[in-house]
């Protein structure tokens, strides 16, 4: 009788439990996006240029290096910060110097920003310079971008696919 009693109480113990986690599981909601607000997300990792250009090395340099270490170009570790600006209708809306990761600043610099838009049509310009240069950009893209309520769009910024998209 005692181990009937016992399952049967593991049994009401197990189903509450069970009901708690389903129930916290959906409870508070969370809300993506604001119902009356349009939401924009800027994702990106990219590597700027060297600091230092990379270095050709000659026959007579490749061969004085240990044979482990032979390479046909040099080029230093750390890495320029990434330069990112995001225009929304005219007026700036970001502007990040995402330093680079790693613990010689020799990796991906990233950016990850929200913030709410009102719901509509807006011209998006987004720039980014990833070289030494002082003035000008390196890649620039601009749209108009209609955006709905309780909806977001993302920023994101592939090189090798051409750069900039909103999706």
């Amino acid at each position: 009788m005692r181990k009937v009693a016992r399952a049967a109480l593991q049994i009401v113990l197990y189903a509450g439990f069970a009901y708690a986690v389903g129930y916290l599981s959906f409870w508070p909601r969370y809300h993506y996006a604001s119902p009356d607000m349009a939401a924009v997300k800027v994702s990106l990792s990219h590597a700027a240029n060297h600091v230092k250009p990379c270095v050709k090395l000659t026959p007579q340099q490749i061969a004085e290096l240990a044979p482990n270490m032979r390479r046909s170009v040099l080029c230093e570790r750390q890495r320029l910060p990434l330069i990112f600006e995001l225009d929304v209708d005219g007026n700036a809306a970001l502007r990040i110097e995402a330093l680079p990761s790693g613990l010689w600043s020799d990796g991906l610099s990233s950016v990850y920003e929200r913030f709410d838009l009102s719901p509509g049509e807006h011209r998006i310009s987004t720039r980014i310079r990833d070289t030494a240069r002082t003035d000008g950009w390196d890649y620039v893209y601009e749209e108009d971008v209609t955006f709905a309520a309780g909806r977001y769009r993302t920023i994101t910024f592939k090189p090798e696919k051409g750069g900039f998209s909103i999706r």
